[in-house]
């Protein structure tokens, strides 16, 4: 269910993330309000569970992790044990990203990201030690043309 936002609330939300390490007095004067008012929307929204922990944005590529592959798994295996095997070696391998369920032909799609295509070799060769896995297609991201964190609100 859709969280009920006025416009202040949406103006903080994209500050918020547009730049969280802003101080109240700048975010509040650029939403055009008063700090206290902002502080307490943010509270609300945190115990709403609109708005989760606070994180900072790494660049990839400055810690030497310049390769990006979309990893595609299909599976013949829907068992609860399997899948609970499965998600557990996905939230165990820290160069997964992101992992979503598909509906279609393909039941995964992962996004890794780590040095170079030997390495993720090394982690596909883990994974496929740790759970069974009908076919797995690795698509490597040739540019990054766009990536956004912020949502439209």
């Amino acid at each position: 269910m859709a969280a009920r936002l006025d416009d202040l609330d949406r103006k903080i939300l994209r500050e918020l993330q547009r730049d969280a390490g802003q101080s109240l007095d700048a975010m509040a004067r650029i939403v055009g309000s008063s700090k206290t008012p902002v502080w307490n929307r943010i509270r609300k929204m945190r115990e709403a569970g609109i708005i989760g922990p606070n994180t900072v944005i790494v660049d990839p590529d400055a810690l030497g992790l310049e390769a990006c592959f979309f990893v595609l798994i299909r599976t013949s295996e829907h068992e609860a044990e399997w899948q609970s095997k499965f998600l557990e070696t996905l939230r165990n391998r820290p160069e997964v990203q992101e992992a979503h369920r598909l509906a279609g032909e393909i039941d995964y799609i992962l996004k890794v990201r780590v040095a170079n295509a030997r390495a993720y070799d090394e982690f596909y060769q883990a994974m496929i030690s740790e759970v069974r896995v009908f076919n797995v297609t690795a698509l490597l991201s040739m540019e990054e043309i766009k990536s956004e964190t912020a949502l439209p609100v």
